[in-house]
C-alpha cells in the first residue's frame, strides 16, 4: 500500500524522503512529473505495479521540476479560441448524406498481447494477458476505429452551434474508452477513471494546449477543452504504457469512427463536392471525394493494408 502517515516520510536506511500518496496525488493534479531517472524516482511502497528497486525523489530533483513548470507556465501563449465559421447556417432541406465502410484488405496482422499483470488492478478486471486493441479486424476485413472526415470542400462561410455537452472518454479496464473518437473544437472532453489505480492523462496535441494530469483514485474526473482543430490527437497513461486513445478535434460536425463493422456514416452535407480522409492509428491516411446533392446518400469505401 502506499505510505499514508504523515506528508513526506522516510525510507528505512536512508535519510532521502520517501513521497507518499497524498504528496503524491496533489503533485499529479497540477504539474506533469518528469521521467524518474537511476537516481530520481518517486516511491511507492509496497504497491502493484511498481518494481522493488524503485529510488525517490529528492528535494532538488522537485525543485528543478517546480521551476521548470513556473517557467513553462508563465511563457505558454493561451489557447486560440474555437473556429467561428462566416454565419451561415446549412439549410436542412437541401442536404445529403454519406455512408461507407473502411476495410482491410490481406492477412491481417498478427494481435499483439499486451501484459496489464504489472498492476494487480488491471490483471482483476481484465486478466493478466489481454489483445491489443490497435487493430480490430473483424468478419469480411471490417476495420474498426476508423476516424473519417470532411477535410476539404466545406464552404468557410458555414457555422456551427458548439455543443456544450461533453465528450466522454473513460478510463475503464486500464484501457482508454473509446480508444478513437471525435470532438468538436471548444466543446469539452470529460475524462473519467473507472479503475480503482492510478491513471495519467497526457494528452499530446500539436496545436493544441499539452496536459498531463494525474487521477488518483476511481471516480475522478477532469474537463478539458482542444479549441484548434486537429487531426489527431493522441492520449497516453505514463503510468500504463499500453493505453492509448486517439481524438479528432474539427471545426464542423462531418465526422464518424467506423464501428465492429466497418460502417460509419456522415449526415447532413450541404450540396457540394468533398475530400473524404479516413485515418487509422495503424495503416495511416486514405482519401476520396465525395458529390453531395440534395437528399441524396453517397457510397465512400477506404481499404487499407499493411502496405
Amino acid at each position: 500500500m502506499w505510505q499514508t502517515p504523515g506528508d513526506v516520510g522516510h525510507n528505512q536506511g536512508s535519510s532521502a524522503p520517501v513521497v507518499t500518496a497524498p504528496v503524491l496525488d496533489s503533485w499529479l493534479s497540477v504539474m506533469p512529473l518528469p521521467a524518474p531517472s537511476s537516481a530520481n524516482r518517486f516511491r511507492a511502497p509496497d504497491t502493484p505495479g511498481w518494481t522493488a528497486d524503485a529510488r525517490l525523489w529528492t528535494p532538488a530533483s522537485l525543485g528543478s521540476a517546480l521551476a521548470a513548470l513556473a517557467i513553462v507556465a508563465s511563457c505558454s501563449a493561451p489557447p486560440p479560441p474555437p473556429p467561428s465559421g462566416g454565419g451561415q447556417r446549412v439549410d436542412p432541406a437541401t442536404t445529403g448524406d454519406i455512408s461507407g465502410r473502411a476495410v482491410f484488405t490481406g492477412t491481417p496482422p498478427h494481435v499483439d498481447v499486451i501484459r496489464v499483470g504489472i498492476d494487480a488492478v488491471c490483471a482483476q478486471t481484465v486478466g493478466a494477458n489481454v489483445q491489443s486493441q490497435a487493430v480490430l479486424v473483424g468478419q469480411d476485413g471490417a476495420l474498426e476505429n476508423v476516424f473519417v472526415y470532411v477535410k476539404n470542400g466545406l464552404d468557410p462561410a458555414y457555422s456551427f452551434d458548439i455543443p456544450t455537452t461533453p465528450v466522454t472518454l473513460d478510463q475503464k479496464g486500464c484501457r482508454y474508452t473509446p480508444r478513437v473518437f471525435g470532438v468538436r473544437a471548444g466543446q469539452p472532453v470529460e475524462i473519467v477513471n473507472s479503475d480503482a489505480t492510478l491513471h495519467n492523462v497526457h494528452a499530446l496535441p500539436m496545436m493544441n494546449q499539452e496536459f498531463n494530469q494525474g487521477e488518483p483514485t476511481q471516480g475522478a474526473r477532469m474537463q478539458k477543452t482542444f479549441t484548434a482543430p486537429e487531426v489527431m490527437v493522441r492520449f497516453k497513461c505514463d503510468v500504463h504504457a499500453w493505453m492509448s486513445a486517439y481524438v479528432g478535434v474539427m471545426a464542423h460536425p462531418f465526422f464518424a469512427v467506423s464501428g465492429a463493422d466497418g460502417t460509419f456514416s456522415i449526415k447532413g452535407l450541404p450540396p457540394g463536392t468533398y475530400t473524404l480522409e479516413a485515418w487509422h492509428e495503424k495503416f495511416g491516411t486514405r482519401t476520396t471525394s465525395v458529390t453531395i446533392t440534395e437528399h441524396q446518400t453517397q457510397h465512400a469505401s477506404f481499404s487499407f493494408s499493411e502496405h
